[in-house]
């Protein structure tokens, strides 16, 4: 039976589930081709971490995004991607983390106050 590897990464409310086998390079997103999903420079933010580990066609990549905005998504993908190359071959940790993409990026939406016009934004304010 051939090896799987698994990882799950998060940004902003997006999930990726990803799984990395031994393979050609293949990259399948939501069952659609890596490109056709996200485009052109949200495919190369997602798979920086192959190349900061140098291991671009080793791996089969079959991931399911769901949840927040195709760049949420696009970072989430990255995130379990690195989390999943770890699992993988440990010696890639070192790297990995030197480069960031193991840290979640914990940086969410404020949400709305009430009494005011949004997180920060008060509403106008007349004197007379």
């Amino acid at each position: 039976m051939e090896e799987r590897y698994y990882a799950t990464g998060r940004r902003k409310t997006a999930v990726a589930r990803v799984w990395l086998k031994v393979g050609k390079g293949q990259v399948v997103v939501n069952d659609r081709p890596l490109k056709d999903y996200f485009g052109e420079a949200l495919t190369q933010l997602a798979l920086q971490p192959l190349s900061a580990v140098a291991a671009g066609a080793e791996y089969d990549i079959w991931a399911t995004v769901k949840g927040g905005g195709i760049s949420g998504q696009a970072g989430a993908l990255r995130h379990g991607l690195a989390r999943a190359l770890v699992v993988a071959d440990e010696s890639y940790r070192k790297a990995l983390r030197k480069s960031g993409y193991l840290t979640r990026d914990s940086r969410m939406v404020e949400r709305k106050k009430y009494g005011q016009a949004g997180a920060r934004k008060r509403f106008q304010f007349s004197k007379r």
